[in-house]
């Protein structure tokens, strides 16, 4: 395993859509392997693959109950609503208030290429959604609805 570099705001990479995995290999788990290992040492709670450079629709996070790796990952059910300040690895220092479902569906296939559902509410339907967005070329910041300054409310 190793850490990647995060890729930054301003970079082309992260305005493009993503491919489907056709085919899970070598080269796609050491990818899972590797995007855990560079979210956990960035201290993100989810990590999609063109934050790394790769533009492939695989998604890693981890909202406290364990790591989650989605390959090809589809929201099919979404319900309700949730205004939350969110933050994002590839726009350090940059945080904002942003609309998302309260609960979400998302159907994908793990390491091992089985189809698999995962339903999420609150923080994880937020990672979810922001995730998924990544892999559509979507940045938070598109979305956000109040810039928030936490360094000037800590004063």
């Amino acid at each position: 395993m190793a850490i990647r570099n995060i890729v930054k705001k301003g970079d082309e990479i992260l305005n493009k859509r993503c491919k489907e995995v056709k085919e899970i290999n070598s080269r796609v788990i050491e990818l899972l392997d590797d995007m855990k290992e560079t979210m956990y040492d960035g201290n993100g709670v989810g990590l999609a693959a063109p934050q790394v450079g790769v533009l492939k629709r695989i998604v890693v996070m981890d909202v406290g109950d364990g790591p989650l790796e989605l390959i090809n990952p589809v929201i099919i059910e979404a319900e309700g609503e949730q205004i939350e300040a969110e933050g994002c690895l590839s726009i350090p220092g940059v945080y904002g208030t942003v609309k998302r479902p309260q609960r979400v569906v998302v159907e994908y296939l793990n390491r091992n290429g089985e189809k698999v559902q995962t339903e999420g509410t609150d923080l994880k339907a937020i990672c979810i959604s922001h995730e998924l967005d990544h892999l559509d070329g979507i940045l938070f910041d598109e979305k956000v609805i109040e810039f928030v300054d936490y360094e000037k409310e800590n004063e």
